[in-house]
C-alpha cells in the first residue's frame, strides 16, 4: 500500500442493533469469514457486545455485535438491553438490522424512537431478503425511507452472503478518515475462554426446549494449555432442579451431546485436542441477584 492510501484509510466503530432474531449475529460472522458471535433460530442468543474486525484494503471496520433490543421485564434481560442501547452511543455508524421475513414492530419502534435521539449516521440492513418477494423488499425500503433520515438503505440475506459486500461499501463510505485502531491480523477483543463460554452455550440454546435457554448460563471454572491438549472444566447454571434433569438427559444423553458438539467447535477455533468437561449445577433465581450476575459477567 502505498503513502496516498494510507492517507485514505478510514475507520471507526459500527453498533449492530436490532430486535432479537434479525440476524446480527450471522452478519457478523459472515463478514468475518469466522464464527465468533453464536447463533440460534431462539432470540436473544446473545447477550454480550462481541466485538469483530473486519480489515479491507481501504479501511477498518470495528463491528459491536449487540443483545436485540427488546421490551423486558426481569433484571437480567433489562441488564442487556442496557448494553445494546449504550452500544449506540459509543460507535461512528450505527447499522439497523431488520428482520424483512419475520417483522417484530414493538421492538421496530422502540429502537427508531431511539434513532431519532442520534445526530449519527444511521444505516439500514433489510434482512432475510431470500425469504421474501422483490415487490415486498421495494415496499419496505419505501416504508422505512420514511420513518427515519437513513444514510442508505441496503437488502442484504446474511445468511446466503447475498449483497454484503455493498452493504460493507456503504459502511466504508460512512467511517471517518483515521489510522487502523487495531492490528491487521486481530480479529476480536474478546478471550478464547469468553468464545468457550459462548460455544457451549449456543449449544444449550440449540438442543434444548424453549425454557431451559432463557434460564441458563454457563461459566469457565478452568482452562488449562497442555502440550497437545487444552483442558477445560465449564458449568452450566440453571434454575430449578427439573431443568438440572432436562440438560444432563436420560442416562446424561443431553449432556454428552451438547459437550461433543461444544467440544467440536471449540478445537476448531483453538487448533488443538480438547478435553472438554461439562457439570449441571442449580444457581436458583441467578436471573434476578445481583452478586450473580455480575460473577457470571453480566
Amino acid at each position: 500500500m502505498n503513502n496516498t492510501d494510507e492517507k485514505n484509510i478510514r475507520s471507526g466503530f459500527v453498533g449492530i442493533i436490532g430486535a432479537p432474531n434479525a440476524g446480527k449475529s450471522t452478519l457478523l460472522n459472515q463478514v468475518l469469514g469466522q464464527k465468533i458471535s453464536i447463533t440460534s433460530k431462539k432470540p436473544q442468543t446473545t447477550r454480550d457486545r462481541i466485538l469483530g474486525i473486519v480489515n479491507r484494503p481501504l479501511s477498518q471496520v470495528i463491528f459491536i455485535d449487540t443483545p436485540g433490543i427488546h421490551r423486558s421485564k426481569s433484571l437480567f434481560n433489562r441488564r442487556i438491553v442496557d448494553q445494546a442501547v449504550l452500544a449506540m452511543e459509543d460507535v461512528d455508524i450505527i447499522l439497523f438490522m431488520i428482520d424483512a421475513f419475520s417483522r417484530n414492530h414493538t421492538a421496530e419502534k422502540m429502537i427508531l424512537a431511539q434513532l431519532k435521539k442520534t445526530p449519527k449516521p444511521v444505516i439500514l440492513a433489510l434482512n432475510k431478503i431470500d425469504l421474501v418477494k422483490k415487490d415486498q423488499v421495494y415496499t419496505l425500503v419505501e416504508e422505512f425511507k420514511k420513518l427515519h433520515d437513513f444514510k442508505a438503505i441496503v437488502p442484504v440475506s446474511a445468511e446466503k452472503g447475498v449483497q454484503l459486500e455493498d452493504l460493507l461499501n456503504e459502511i466504508e463510505n460512512s467511517l471517518p478518515k483515521g489510522d487502523r485502531l487495531y492490528p491487521e491480523e486481530t480479529l476480536t477483543d474478546v478471550s478464547e475462554r469468553f468464545l468457550v463460554k459462548e460455544m457451549i452455550r449456543e449449544k444449550v440454546f440449540r438442543l434444548t426446549g424453549m425454557e431451559i435457554p432463557y434460564s441458563s448460563a454457563v461459566t469457565v471454572d478452568s482452562f488449562t494449555v497442555e502440550k497437545r491438549l487444552v483442558v477445560i472444566h465449564a458449568s452450566i447454571h440453571v434454575i430449578k432442579d427439573s431443568q438440572k434433569g432436562i440438560i444432563i438427559g436420560k442416562k446424561g444423553a443431553m449432556l454428552t451431546k451438547i459437550g461433543e458438539k461444544a467440544r467440536k467447535d471449540i478445537e476448531e477455533m483453538i487448533g488443538k485436542k480438547v478435553l472438554l468437561k461439562l457439570f449441571v449445577k442449580v444457581t436458583r433465581n441467578w436471573v434476578e441477584n445481583e452478586r450473580i450476575l455480575s460473577e457470571f459477567g453480566y
